[in-house]
């Protein structure tokens, strides 16, 4: 039986960040999203402001930046967590739904702090309109889910074995594929995961969201932030690509070059 499509219902909005024009540009950013809709409830320049902001709102997702003065992002984000696990009745904030979290930096190096904070996103900066979008259609999808509510939303997946058992992964969450040796790795925002496969193959299948920079590697189109001069001990100078959210660079051979100009350009 089909389930209920997603909701229309806005979500609510708290952008944390001690920049003004941070502030500025992610706020104009979530004003061109339509779906899900974004409703800014408040803004905050440092955690004191935030925190007095979620004693008084309801709010869905927090947009946070990393390195503030004061208590930086990663400790509002763990006292956030601590408070809503209290079952303490003067922990007021804890009196509404805890909110979904997603940081937003220049500094991809803090990602794996991050998800073991439960972060459900992590952004680095010049955040783009189109993944600023999958995070919030991700949000939506996780309120439903906690919700206890069905949906019909195909998801393109891989299925990969791992630690003994099998997971379905989102195609979406992949950063890139990259060969070694007799194995794939598969990189995500959170982790990286074996695959058994060839590049060929999935270069074939998902060549409209992925893209070949080099005999070993695939990256996701979305992910791509920037191109950037390198030396590689096996390469020589050259090109690499960085990519939103994972702090090692990906050599880019010299006949792809181009093509990665283009995707960033796009």
């Amino acid at each position: 039986m089909s389930g209920p499509a997603l909701s229309a219902v806005a979500l609510r909005a708290l952008v944390v960040d001690d920049e003004a024009l941070a502030r500025f540009r992610l706020k104009t950013l979530l004003g061109d999203c339509t779906s899900p809709v974004v409703t800014l409830v408040g803004e905050a320049g440092n955690a004191v402001e935030a925190m007095d902001i979620l004693r008084r709102q309801t709010v869905d997702v927090i947009f946070l930046d990393i390195r503030m003065p004061g208590a930086d992002g990663l400790k509002l984000a763990q006292t956030l967590r601590e408070v809503h696990s209290s079952s303490s009745p003067s922990a007021s904030p804890a009196t509404r739904p805890m909110p979904c979290v997603v940081f937003v930096t220049a500094h991809a190096e803090h990602a794996v702090q991050a998800f073991e904070l439960e972060a459900l996103d992590y952004l680095t900066k010049p955040v783009r309109l189109e993944r600023l979008q999958q995070t919030l259609q991700k949000i939506e999808r996780t309120m439903l889910i906690q919700q206890g509510l069905e949906f019909d939303l195909p998801v393109e997946s891989l299925i990969i074995q791992d630690r003994g058992g099998t997971l379905r992964l989102p195609l979406a969450e992949v950063l890139y594929f990259k060969a070694e040796l007799k194995y794939i790795t598969v990189r995500t925002l959170a982790r990286s995961y074996i695959l058994d496969g060839s590049l060929g193959e999935l270069e074939d299948k998902y060549s409209a969201s992925f893209l070949r920079i080099h005999r070993n590697a695939l990256i996701a189109r979305k992910a791509i932030r920037a191109l950037e001069k390198q030396h590689d001990a096996e390469e020589g100078e050259g090109w690499a690509v960085r990519l939103d959210g994972v702090p090692e660079l990906l050599f880019v051979s010299r006949r792809q070059v181009v093509a990665v100009r283009e995707a960033i350009s796009n």
